[in-house]
């Protein structure tokens, strides 16, 4: 683009231009989510003030925010051709009220759940499967007195959060908590229309939080438990604080009977509103990366790596050529800190990364050689996952050396065709496992055939004659291994530690 035109002719251009930018800005700005009008109040509630005889004040600020969700599923039935259903004379005597003719028909299924006003113009933040494949959804407020048509902004499975819209002004709006002010044994108030029979009041208490690890749940899990009864009817309602602000959205609860047991699940509106503001900005949540393998440190680790507790992330490989690899992350060190926050476990760290934006950067704090040291690395997108394909991994005849302070473990050279096998690089050095007795110690660590041991006691192991020298020098308690691993299509370091005490007893 040129910088300068002739006085009149880019007067007249100057304008037209404008009057264009004019009109994208307007197409675009329309075509955008507006930015929600939402409260948030972060101060904790006052837990030295003494209970009084009734929650109905709390109850009259929340309620008023929490809606009826009616998502209809229209289903397609192309039911078997029965020919006798279609025989004329069949028909002179039975009508068509065995309509199997080989037509396609279809069904409409209803389901409820709820959901919670967060803006006065309309915005809702419920669960995702209240409105997962629904083909209409229509929310009710004002317990079914008004009733809109709702559309989905974006939904995100890995969280189990929705946001829908509806065409309306000045509602009801919650007021929105900070669940990470949240502790053991807080009132919580559940709210929703569990069993279709109305909105309806349960309380009880916070029983836990950062839950994870639960199967059959979501990807990204740091559940608030809870003993407020929560039912059919009750996903993607509104957990509130005692003072009335939104706390979490009541997404599961485990139960033998589909009814509460007291055991109930929500998410934190913390981990809520930071899909929500990304939905509503872009319709879609893009997570930050970090690309190095983890694992949880157990007590063996713990005493193997001199560490004061389990508290952290163990580095177990990072990818080569990356930007963790550039900042200085290294395999064995561990990951206390992550922007400031405390790590636990490998858990609370990969969520604390994916809520970073891909292309920010991070201040990580770990122990290299039990040295607290701060590396700043820069967080990268993570990628769609794809399914993985099986291991073709072949067995193959070995010989098979003992380590005799691995009792248990055989192991062999690294030949070319192993490594081929393997999918490992042509240089790589190391002992493969060719087998491990299922009562041994270093089975009861997690040691597998088809293991590559690439260290004893941080001394690099180069064949298998090297595991032979170094197991029967070793007379520690606990045997550090760092081993390379491949399962399915996804390859990498990982450590384990083996209890050394019960060996030859």
């Amino acid at each position: 683009m040129r910088h300068y035109y002739r006085p009149w002719v880019g007067f007249l251009s100057g304008i037209a231009g404008a009057l264009v930018v004019a009109g994208l800005f307007f197409l675009t700005s329309s075509a955008r989510e507006s930015e929600p009008a939402i409260k948030v109040e972060t101060t904790p509630v006052n837990r030295d003030a003494r209970l009084g005889a009734s929650f109905a004040p709390v109850v009259k600020r929340a309620a008023p925010s929490v809606v009826n969700i009616y998502s209809t599923h229209i289903v397609h039935i192309r039911p078997m051709r029965i020919p006798v259903f279609v025989d004329p004379v069949f028909r002179q005597f039975f009508g068509n009220q065995f309509p199997n003719d080989g037509r396609e028909h279809t069904r409409r299924e209803q389901s409820l759940g709820s959901g919670v006003i967060i803006s006065p113009d309309g915005y809702i933040l419920t669960a995702n499967h209240v409105v997962d494949g629904a083909d209409e959804i229509e929310v009710a407020i004002a317990d079914n007195k008004k009733e809109f048509t709702a559309r989905v902004v974006g939904t995100d499975p890995p969280t189990d959060v929705a946001v829908l819209k509806i065409d309306a002004k000045d509602l009801p709006a919650v007021a929105l908590g900070d669940s990470d002010q949240l502790e053991v044994g807080d009132i919580v108030l559940a709210i929703g229309n569990p069993f279709r029979v109305g909105q309806t009041v349960t309380m009880g208490i916070v029983s836990a939080l950062g839950r994870s690890g639960l199967t059959g749940f979501n990807q990204y899990q740091n559940f608030i438990q809870t003993d407020a009864a929560i039912n059919p009817g009750n996903s993607g309602g509104a957990l509130v604080d005692a003072e009335g602000r939104l706390v979490g959205i009541n997404t599961a609860i485990i139960s033998s009977t589909r009814g509460s047991e007291g055991v109930g699940f929500a998410v934190p509106i913390n981990m809520a509103r930071h899909v929500m503001e990304r939905l509503i900005a872009g319709g879609k949540v893009t997570r930050g990366d970090l690309p190095i393998l983890l694992q949880d440190i157990t007590p063996g680790l713990a005493k193997s790596f001199d560490l004061p507790d389990q508290k952290g992330a163990l580095v177990s490989d990072v990818f080569p050529n990356t930007l963790a690899e550039k900042a200085g992350i290294k395999s064995g060190d561990v990951i206390i800190s992550f922007n400031g926050k405390d790590i636990t476990d490998v858990h609370s760290f990969q969520l604390a990364v994916s809520e970073c934006a891909p292309g920010s950067s991070a201040a990580v704090k770990l122990l290299h050689n039990g040295r607290p040291e701060t590396v700043t690395v820069t967080i990268t997108e993570l990628p769609v996952e794809t399914a993985s394909g099986g291991n073709d991994q072949k067995k193959t005849a070995f010989a098979k050396p003992m380590i005799d302070a691995l009792a248990g473990v055989t192991v062999a050279d690294l030949e070319p065709e192993v490594r081929r096998q393997l999918r490992m690089a042509p240089g790589a050095q190391g002992a493969l496992v060719s087998n491990v007795e299922p009562a041994s110690n270093s089975a009861e660590a997690g040691l597998q055939y088809g293991d590559v041991i690439m260290e004893i006691n941080r001394l690099p192991v180069r064949n298998a004659e090297d595991a032979k020298q170094l197991g029967r020098q070793d007379k520690s308690d606990q045997i550090l291994l760092k081993i390379w691993r491949r399962q399915d299509n996804l390859a990498g370091t990982c450590y384990l530690s083996v209890d050394n005490t019960r060996i030859g007893k």
